[in-house]
Formats: C-alpha cells, sequence, structure tokens
C-alpha cells in the first residue's frame, strides 16, 4: 500500500482527530483503477483483493473510494471478491463506450448498426432469461453466437405471425415498437455467407453476433469457452451486474415478453412456433428451431 501518508483533511470519517491522508486518496483512486480493467479480479492480484477488502470493512475508505469514482463520472454497481469494484460509466463520462460509437466503429452501414445493437440486446436477454438470473450471485449464463442468432430469428418468426394477426404485416410506422421494425430487416439478412476464404462474412448475422460477443469479452463481460457453435460463451459477474442495470428497459421487455425464451431448469430454450416441424438448426448449440 501507500507510503508517506500525509494528512489532507481532518475529521473525514476516521474518527475524531484523524483524516483522509495522502496516501488514503491514492489507495482509493487505485482501486478505482483496478475497476476499470474489466478483465482483471481481485483473486488474480493480491493488492486488488486488499483494496476490496478495505473498502468493505472501512466505510470511510469505502465511501471515499465511490467518490473518486463519482468525480470521474463512473456508477459503482457492486464491490465484492467475486466482480472485483465493477463500475458503469455515466453517459458524460469520458470513461463511457457508447453503444454508437460501438456501432460505428463495428460497421458503416446504418442498417448494420441497428442490427449490431439488436445482437447485443438477444445476447443479454438470452444469457439472462428470468429475473431471479440477475438476483441470483450464483448463476452463470452460456450463449453461443449460432444460438443467439437462432434466438433472433424465432423472436422475428413470432414478430411476423403476430403482424399477419392482426393484418399489419407492412413496412412499420416511423412510431412502431422497435422490435417491429427489426424482424424485417433481421430476417433479410444472410446467416452466415462467406468471403472467398470461407471466413464469417462480417455483414451476416452470426458476423455481427461475433463482433458484438467479441466487444462484451473485451469488456469483461463475456468469456469465450469454445469454438462450438460459432463461439461459446460464459456471463461473467460484471455482466450480470451491467444487465440487471438494462433489465428495466422497453426493448429488452418487449424482447422477453414474445415468449420465445421458456426456462424451466435453467437452460434457455426457444418454443418452436405453431405447427412448426422444421428441423433444428445446425450447430445452434441449444435445441433451437431453424427459420427459413
Amino acid at each position: 500500500m501507500s507510503e508517506g501518508r500525509e494528512e489532507i483533511a481532518e475529521g473525514s470519517g476516521k474518527g475524531a482527530g484523524s483524516g483522509v491522508s495522502v496516501g488514503d486518496v491514492a489507495d482509493a483512486a487505485r482501486l478505482v483503477g483496478f475497476g476499470l480493467q474489466p478483465k482483471l479480479l481481485p483473486a488474480r492480484d493480491a493488492e486488488y483483493a486488499e483494496l476490496i477488502r478495505r473498502h468493505r470493512e472501512d466505510p470511510a475508505f469505502g465511501r471515499l473510494a465511490d467518490a473518486v469514482a463519482a468525480g470521474l463520472g463512473l456508477v459503482v454497481l457492486e464491490v465484492s471478491p467475486r466482480a472485483g469494484m465493477a463500475v458503469a460509466a455515466a453517459e458524460d463520462s469520458v470513461f463511457a463506450v457508447r453503444m454508437g460509437d460501438y456501432a460505428r466503429r463495428a460497421a458503416s452501414d446504418s442498417g448494420d448498426r441497428f442490427l449490431h445493437g439488436l445482437a447485443h440486446l438477444a445476447t443479454a436477454a438470452l444469457a439472462f432469461p428470468r429475473p431471479e438470473d440477475l438476483v441470483d450471485d450464483g448463476y452463470i449464463g452460456r450463449i453461443t453466437v449460432h444460438g443467439v442468432d437462432a434466438f433472433v430469428r424465432q423472436a422475428c418468426r413470432r414478430l411476423e405471425e403476430r403482424a399477419d394477426e392482426v393484418g399489419e404485416n407492412t413496412d412499420p410506422a416511423s412510431d412502431a415498437p422497435g422490435l417491429e421494425a427489426a424482424w424485417r430487416v433481421y430476417t433479410r439478412r444472410s446467416a452466415t455467407g462467406a468471403t472467398k476464404d470461407a471466413r464469417r462474412l462480417a455483414s451476416s448475422t452470426t458476423g455481427i453476433i461475433g463482433k458484438a460477443v467479441a466487444f462484451l469479452v473485451d469488456s469483461g463481460f463475456l468469456q469465450r469457452t469454445g469454438d462450438e457453435s460459432g463461439g461459446t460463451y460464459r456471463t461473467t459477474a460484471r455482466y450480470q451486474l451491467q444487465v440487471r442495470d438494462m433489465a428495466g428497459s422497453a426493448a429488452m421487455a418487449e424482447l422477453l415478453d414474445l415468449g420465445v425464451v421458456p426456462v424451466g431448469d435453467g437452460t434457455a430454450t426457444l418454443v418452436p412456433a405453431a405447427d412448426d416441424d422444421t428441423p433444428l438448426a445446425a450447430d445452434a448449440g441449444l435445441p433451437f428451431h431453424a427459420v427459413p
């Protein structure tokens, strides 16, 4: 820990006659710095683990570290051995990575940017399909690239059926709900495609999902566990906290309300459409039904 603890303020939480030292501030900033390294966990760094312990056991130090984070435009979601110091950037923070910025870097076409957002939404919904999954600290969600694609295509099928039932299977109005407008864009796009050297086409839906999950891995939200089904991934505590924070969004609720992912024993599956005898999607990684 830091040495030379010069006192800079009196009566700041350590008790009468004591103050916050330069070393305390340095340690608090160090803790926030650890929190900004999304792939680093306390179990892998002794100093990080000690600062997490101090934050939890020393209320004055905890308040100081939280204040440093707030000053940087960061929201502290949780401080624990499992998640470390999990922070989210407020919209005006210099650390904010806005989805629009990410999508512009990932794709130049506006339609592709729209699909990148849908890929992130679907990944979160499939990783944590039940409210209880978000509050269970021991829950680990698992997704695959092909599985997310199959999930979205089945959701698109539900939306198309719903539009047919009410006689509105036409181009959506400008004020139509986001998913109603989305299904046509997604279903028109190839699921895979390939370049001349057999690589996955970046503009295909699985290519877009692949970019989305790679971004989540780099952000410390997912961990890659294998290459099957286009890539298999497990969720992290940090991702659970982030999805918990966004779970009340209208788009997330709209997607889950389609009833595409019933869950019984903790394993998410897709509901086949009525009178659906189509074969299972190849390499979906879950019992998803293929969409013609």
